[in-house]
């Protein structure tokens, strides 16, 4: 009897690891599904108040790895006025942690940015620090369990839990949909550490850009609040050169890369 239970709890134990393997692996296939040395666009903003009243604005965002393979990104806000010529600059190590510094024109200087930081609202939006670099998430820092399978948009997804391995994330966990065959993420919920679900990620209409099925809008709702803030993908360029210098603080004081 001890022999045949003790078979019984490898034989799950193995499950679960498989299980766990599983789950990382469609996570990681999905966070680095599309392979481009760079990525610039231009979107169009749109930030949803609780009574239905919007404000639009327009940035242009550029994506580069370092050598190390160290994902960086640059924001710049275009207009309206109040926040035409903000930039901001992220950068984040695939051992974990990130540096992120902004320059607002209100101020002219840059500012670090932080780590304190990284849970609070982003530029009055629906996103925080940390959800601007979710995506550059390396997989190795949370643990992923596979929950179950659940229809989306017609389509057959894997539903998986993401749980952060250690404290300093904001979010205690992260349940994604992601698409069974064209790995395509589709929603994810965002609770805090109490367990309680705070926001709720949506990419949706995926378009063919230079071969890459790219969403070209997402949007973010905070429960509680709620509020919400979509961005409107204008123009997607992948491989398209940017220069060194623009991921670097010397651009956020100037705008101009050199």
């Amino acid at each position: 009897m001890k022999k045949f239970t003790m078979c019984v709890v490898l034989l799950l134990a193995g499950v679960f690891v498989m299980n766990a393997q599983d789950a990382a692996s469609i996570v990681d296939a999905a966070r680095n599904r599309i392979t481009s040395a760079t990525v610039s666009t231009r979107s169009r903003m749109v930030i949803t108040a609780k009574n239905g009243s919007t404000t639009e604005r327009r940035i242009d965002q550029y994506s580069k790895d370092d050598a190390r393979g160290n994902a960086r990104a640059v924001i710049v806000f275009l207009d309206p006025a109040n926040v035409k010529g903000t930039r901001f600059l992220t950068m984040d190590n695939t051992s974990g942690g990130s540096d992120r510094w902004i320059y607002l024109p209100s101020l002219g200087k840059v500012r670090r940015v932080a780590a304190s930081e990284s849970g609070g609202s982003f530029m009055g939006t629906d996103f925080s620090y940390d959800d601007i670099s979710a995506l550059s998430r390396d997989t190795s820092l949370d643990t992923h369990t596979l929950l179950r399978e659940e229809t989306v948009n017609g389509a057959p997804c894997y539903v998986i839990q993401s749980v952060p391995k250690d404290n300093s994330y904001q979010y205690s966990k992260t349940i994604s949909w992601i698409d069974k065959n064209k790995l395509l993420l589709y929603k994810s919920e965002l609770y805090d550490r109490r367990g309680a679900l705070i926001k709720v990620m949506e990419s949706s209409g995926y378009k063919d850009v230079q071969g890459r099925l790219t969403a070209m809008q997402n949007k973010v709702t905070t429960i509680a609040a709620g509020t919400s803030t979509s961005i409107y993908m204008e123009i997607v360029r992948y491989d398209d050169p940017i220069p060194e210098s623009v991921f670097t603080t010397a651009y956020l004081e100037t705008g101009r890369p050199r």
